[in-house]
């Protein structure tokens, strides 16, 4: 019985993230022709995506990778990037009660954005099982190292990947996320926010700064109506 509800659980959180795994696995691609494109060899490109596993941190490294790379600004540009996942994980690990001590770190080590949207979904509805986390979290962690290295073997014979629109496909994963959150109003001006945040920081401020200062006041804009509702209560 065990095994069955295990395997019950796993389908289903296979399921659940296919979706994703096929709108990632363009973005992987593309990663790994950008990486090749900037000097990485395809085993270096496919080490990053496995020991890394973070598609913005990866995409912004290669924004400002040089030789000899700069591990100094490669690391606080991933940090920055990275810090959102502090949240994340909070709210994550609220949901993880079913989750034995040595499971925990494993699974917010491979907390992806994508990941981590269709676990809290899960988690709203239904108890967020182990074996549905793994259902999720194993396929999109082995397409994202596979599809990274596959940009890097044959991105050289496609060339300009713009040309198919494969380029457009990270900001339509976090479009199709961030709909899945929208709670109305608050949400849009959150989004608002954070947009105007980044897009003014990224033209006034060198680096990844931006990044930060679309968090900050992301943040800042949902806790606005937060602070309002207990002031009337």
């Amino acid at each position: 019985m065990h095994e069955i509800s295990f395997r019950r659980e796993f389908l289903s959180g296979l399921r659940a993230i296919a979706p994703l795994l096929f709108a990632a696995v363009p973005i992987g691609f593309v990663f790994g022709t950008v990486a090749v494109g900037q000097g990485l060899s395809p085993l270096e490109v496919g080490l990053m995506s496995a020991l890394v596993f973070a598609g913005g941190s990866q995409f912004v490294a290669m924004d400002l990778w040089t030789h000899p790379a700069s591990w100094a600004a490669l690391g606080f540009a991933a940090l920055l990037v990275n810090l959102r996942h502090i949240l994340m994980g909070a709210s994550l690990e609220r949901s993880l009660g079913r989750f034995h001590a040595w499971q925990k770190l494993p699974s917010l080590l491979v907390m992806a954005d994508e990941i981590w949207a269709v676990a809290e979904a899960r988690a709203r509805t239904m108890v967020l099982t182990p074996a549905f986390y793994l259902g999720l979290a194993l396929p999109f962690y082995c397409g994202w190292v596979v599809s990274s290295l596959a940009g890097a073997l044959l991105g050289e014979v496609i060339g300009d990947t713009a040309v198919f629109g494969l380029d457009f496909a990270f900001p339509a994963v976090f479009i199709g996320l961030l709909m899945g959150f929208w709670k109305g109003r608050e949400t849009g001006l959150v989004l608002i926010a954070s947009a105007a945040a980044s897009l003014t920081v990224y033209h006034l401020v060198p680096g990844a700064w931006y990044i930060a200062a679309g968090a900050l006041a992301g943040l800042g804009a949902a806790f606005v109506p937060l602070a309002d509702k207990e002031q009337t209560a």
